[in-house]
């Protein structure tokens, strides 16, 4: 089951949701909801960002609410991913979770990295970039365009043993450092792409040109 949630970031552009999505807005998401005309199956956080009318037009709609006290030691977003998680999501796209205040884009950039997620496959999505990350011994496929920008970002130190496929500047079994910038601006060289690691936290970027050349 693949769940949406949209947090309470920057949004300038129309997710993707498709009509079997279980669909969470954390807590001032939820404004972005009604903006777009939808109704999100579940409004979770502290509500701190949503006025009583908010909430009341919301629970007419029939959206579902799971409300937290504000003095708590988790962001509503890692509060919704948490919720995807225990009615059993086993993939979780994110909206608006970058932008506006940079502790909470840092933050959410690194939500997915908390070893309690390691089983969920999560992808932040900001307009035409899709941000994942790939754990020591795993593999991240790609689906794109020629000429899309691939960057891979080490997190967390030094990433070993990564070998990639279908980008225009391959790596074989190479390694990449924590704090240096040579992972940035490779491209997709086909349709399709791999990555693979051995040792490390690895952020990868994935940049689709066509929609970019299309916002043009």
């Amino acid at each position: 089951m693949r769940t949406i949630i949209i947090a309470n970031g920057k949004l300038d552009y129309t997710p993707e949701i498709l009509q079997d999505d279980y669909l969470i807005a954390a807590d001032g998401g939820a404004h972005h909801c009604l903006e777009l005309g939808l109704v999100p199956h579940l409004v979770i956080g502290d509500m701190d960002s949503l006025s009583e009318q908010d909430i009341q037009q919301l629970k007419s709609a029939g959206s579902q609410f799971v409300i937290y006290p504000s003095r708590k030691d988790y962001t509503d977003l890692e509060l919704a991913i948490s919720y995807a998680q225990r009615q059993g999501a086993n993939e979780i796209w994110v909206y608006a979770a970058l932008g506006y205040r940079w502790d909470q884009t840092l933050a959410n950039l690194l939500i997915p990295a908390a070893q309690k997620f390691s089983s969920l496959c999560i992808k932040l999505v900001d307009g035409n970039q899709e941000i994942q990350l790939i754990r020591a011994g795993g593999q991240l496929e790609l689906e794109g365009t020629p000429g899309d920008t691939v960057s891979l970002i080490p997190i967390a130190g030094d990433c070993l043993g990564i070998t990639t496929q279908g980008l225009e500047y391959p790596l074989f079994d190479d390694n990449l450092m924590f704090g240096y910038t040579r992972g940035i601006s490779n491209t997709m060289a086909s349709e399709k792409a791999a990555i693979s690691l051995r040792k490390g936290l690895l952020i990868c970027i994935l940049i689709h040109k066509q929609l970019v050349d299309e916002e043009k």
